[in-house]
């Protein structure tokens, strides 16, 4: 599961450090609910907007490197956990809420995002990284 998830978010981040037209504009702008007005505010704004767009490559790409190898994978756990948090947060997909950006279906409340963030709520919960991965060169054998 740690590998799987790894893979999806290191995916996610060299596809947008690839496209040089990547943003997240469209989706800040396209947000609903609590964080709307946090999302215009960013995509209003270049500076916070190229903040944004940085720590979203580089940072998906690196929890997805660090996933994927089991290298300080519980810390990677919960900053993975709190991209994914954040993006349900930004367009949760509560009824009512209509987004111009095509969804992956109705599931009223649960979508890929939270099951991702409990998924790795369990990989913090249980690391295998030390068992399966390079963490285990940092930890003591007994």
């Amino acid at each position: 599961m740690r590998v799987l998830i790894g893979w999806h978010f290191l995916y996610e981040g060299v596809s947008k450090i690839l496209n040089p037209y990547w943003s997240s504009a469209a989706y800040l702008l396209d947000s609903k609910w609590i964080f709307s007005g946090l999302a215009e505010t960013i995509a209003s704004n270049p500076t916070l907007l190229t903040i944004s767009d940085f720590v979203n490559m580089w940072g998906l790409t690196l929890v997805g490197v660090s996933l994927v190898l089991g290298l300080f994978s519980r810390y990677s756990a919960l900053v993975g956990m709190g991209f994914v948090m954040l993006y349900y947060l930004f367009a949760p997909p509560f009824l009512g809420l209509e987004y111009s950006r095509p969804g992956e279906g109705s599931y009223i409340i649960v979508n890929k995002n939270l099951i991702e963030a409990c998924a790795l709520w369990v990989m913090y919960t249980f690391p295998t990284g030390h068992i399966i991965g390079l963490d285990r060169l940092f930890t003591k054998s007994n």
